[in-house]
């Protein structure tokens, strides 16, 4: 009995060597560990050093460190206020990608017309575009004497020009048609994968549109909802050139903020504090906003 367990035991050693991962399968990931260190975390290391060093005239930073710039960025009531714009921006942004870009994508991942593609082409156009060209786009259809005025002007339906740009309106339109694909595309992955026989069932066993979609489609297809929207919040916090061009000295964001201190003002330290401090409130509002969708899921259930 003994022989026969003894004999038996080299195969299963050998099977559980095999089964575990060699020193050659560590030296695969190397090179994308070497990429995010050197593009990611070096990158966020420097701007943490760089916003713990003091100001200084005609240089970077001075020499020592402080935590004034914090003080300062969390102390100033304007700084405060612009941060506060910032998340409302986002929080703005959101449901209005959201609200109209899943129809799209409910469309697109259930559609079998040959049109499709064509669909998925003007889905994706947006993104073919750079951001600036965009944006521009949206300053020739917003100005006050931009199309859709003159055409409103020549309507008869306003004497002069709406203002319809240089503030809030304005940058929350041309945002929202900037970062709508990034709301679309996660959706259409999570919907496409959702079997169509289980809405079919559900409507054969006397179940009404909308209560299949709010107790079967909806929380099937939360991940892709959950994915975009915070794709699209994250965006909008760290948007620039659509601000700039479209909100001009009416709409600061911290982005705006955060530029202008490391360009015009120089002073790189109160900039990288400011960016660490839009960042960590962009984190705690994707926890805070994952830990309230969990709770809705599980009410769902």
């Amino acid at each position: 009995m003994s022989a026969v367990m003894t004999a038996e035991a080299p195969p299963c050693s050998s099977a559980r060597r095999k089964a575990r991962p060699g020193r050659g399968a560590f030296w695969l990931i190397v090179p994308a560990l070497v990429l995010i260190g050197v593009f990611l975390v070096l990158p966020y290391l420097n701007i943490v050093a760089m916003s713990l060093r003091p100001t200084a005239v005609g240089a970077p930073h001075g020499a020592g460190f402080t935590l004034g710039n914090y003080a300062n960025a969390l102390g100033d009531g304007y700084i405060l206020g612009v941060l506060a714009d910032t998340l409302v921006l986002g929080a703005t942004t959101v449901p209005i990608c959201l609200l109209l870009g899943y129809p799209v994508a409910y469309h697109l991942a259930r559609t079998r017309s040959r049109w499709g593609s064509l669909l998925y082409v003007l889905v994706l156009s947006p993104l073919l575009v750079g951001v600036v060209v965009r944006s521009f786009g949206w300053l020739i259809l917003l100005s006050g004497n931009g199309v859709i005025n003159r055409v409103l002007i020549d309507l008869g339906l306003v004497q002069t020009g709406l203002q319809l740009m240089n503030n809030r309106l304005g940058v929350t339109v041309a945002l929202v048609h900037v970062f709508l694909p990034f709301m679309i595309l996660p959706l259409v992955g999570v919907i496409q994968s959702i079997d169509p026989t289980l809405e079919q069932a559900a409507r054969s066993l006397g179940a009404s549109r909308l209560k299949v979609f709010w107790r079967l489609v909806l929380p099937m297809s939360w991940p892709g909802i959950q994915a975009g929207t915070v794709l699209v919040f994250v965006l909008t916090l760290s948007a620039y050139v659509t601000p700039v061009m479209l909100g001009g000295a009416q709409v600061k964001t911290m982005s705006v903020l955060v530029v202008q201190n490391l360009i015009d003002n120089f002073q790189w330290p109160a900039g990288a504090a400011q960016a660490l401090v839009l960042s960590a409130c962009g984190m705690v509002a994707v926890w805070v906003y994952a830990r309230l969708t969990g709770r809705f899921m599980k009410g769902l259930q």
